[in-house]
């Protein structure tokens, strides 16, 4: 039950634990999406929530949702303008070169018929930037926390593959799939609200990373 995942709740807005494999859309495979979970997450108010942003199916952590509507507007907005902070740690498929730097790759949406749609490098994109740091590294993969400061399709697992050379563990399309799933976790949240204080929110590690060596971030 995902009433059971939590994090923040006031009457604007909630955050919750996303794991991963659910699906914030409707998939178009048919399977279980965040609208199957909706009726469990209201919470005392008869509205069902809305998602104010999107994690990608594989990616666990921190969601928010709206609970009215003018609360929506005013949320979205504030990641509309950038003004979000967003901590992710991932475990990559390899070591960066550096300890830390910033990402500053264009994005764009490439698909094919073969391969399907993917997200790739592209000086004609949208902007997208990515401060990142080498927490801990062990057995040739690094724990890497990464802050975006915009919030592109793929933003994070495209800079880490094309950027620092080394995919996130379990990436079905920039490295290679693994049984236990992508080490990508949205681990901190917060969004500041005028007059008001900031939603804010932390989603504890879950247990892939704990199995991969990586408990603690």
């Amino acid at each position: 039950m995902l009433a059971d995942r939590v994090l923040f709740l006031d009457g604007e807005a909630l955050v919750i634990d996303k794991p991963a494999g659910l699906a914030v859309d409707p998939p178009r495979d048919g399977g279980i999406s965040l609208d199957n979970h909706l009726d469990s997450l209201t919470l005392g108010f008869k509205r069902w929530p809305m998602a104010v942003h999107r994690l990608d199916r594989d990616t666990s952590g921190c969601l928010l949702l709206s609970r009215n509507p003018k609360a929506h507007a005013r949320l979205q907005q504030a990641f509309e303008v950038n003004l979000v902070e967003k901590r992710y740690l991932a475990v990559l498929e390899g070591v960066p070169a550096e300890s830390d730097g910033v990402v500053d790759l264009a994005l764009a949406k490439m698909s094919s018929r073969e391969a399907g749609w993917r997200m790739v490098g592209d000086l004609r994109g949208k902007t997208a930037r990515t401060a990142w740091r080498v927490l801990r590294t062990d057995g040739g993969r690094a724990l890497v926390e990464f802050r975006p400061t915009t919030g592109r399709t793929h933003q994070i697992r495209v800079h880490a593959a094309a950027a620092l050379g080394a995919a996130v563990v379990g990436d079905p399309i920039y490295g290679r799939a693994d049984p236990q799933g992508m080490l990508l976790h949205a681990a901190d949240l917060v969004v500041p609200r005028a007059g008001k204080p900031p939603v804010a929110a932390t989603a504890p590690l879950p247990d892939r990373f704990v199995q991969a060596g990586f408990g603690h971030g």
